[in-house]
């Protein structure tokens, strides 16, 4: 079972906000990369299928496959660069609290995929937003 990580989209107010900054740096010729001071020490199982799923505004709302993790070296330095694929996989929105940095996020906590015609992909996120607050989603 494929181990995945969870990191904040920090400055992205939306998932069209998001989806519009990977628009632009993929027109620059930029590649989706995270960098991270830490390379995760379970990398061999978080690439073996793994997503890192993005928390937008309080909530989990789309994932992007890891395609590959990196350890550079550069003046005396490490960093980390983890590559992921360019497609954004809505999810349905999981409520999560300001955290720094990425975590481990194991299949069995992830939420579900979106997809299907007229399902919840279509709601207006800030109605979602509030259907969760009430507890109705």
């Amino acid at each position: 079972m494929a181990l995945h990580l969870i990191k904040l989209c920090v400055g992205v107010e939306s998932l069209d906000d998001l989806r519009a900054w990977r628009t632009e740096r993929a027109k620059g010729g930029h590649p989706p990369i995270v960098h991270t001071r830490q390379t995760p020490k379970r990398a061999a199982e978080i690439l073996d299928g793994g997503s890192l799923y993005w928390v937008i505004k309080g909530s989990v709302l789309v994932r992007q496959r890891i395609l590959k993790i990196e350890t550079l070296e550069t003046g005396g330095r490490s960093r980390c660069e983890i590559l992921l694929d360019e497609d954004l996989i809505q999810t349905a929105p999981q409520p999560r609290r300001p955290f720094q940095g990425w975590r481990y996020f194991e299949a069995k906590d992830v939420p579900p995929d979106l997809g299907g015609e007229g399902g919840a992909e279509a709601m207006p996120q800030e109605l979602a937003r509030q259907l969760r607050e009430l507890g109705a989603w």
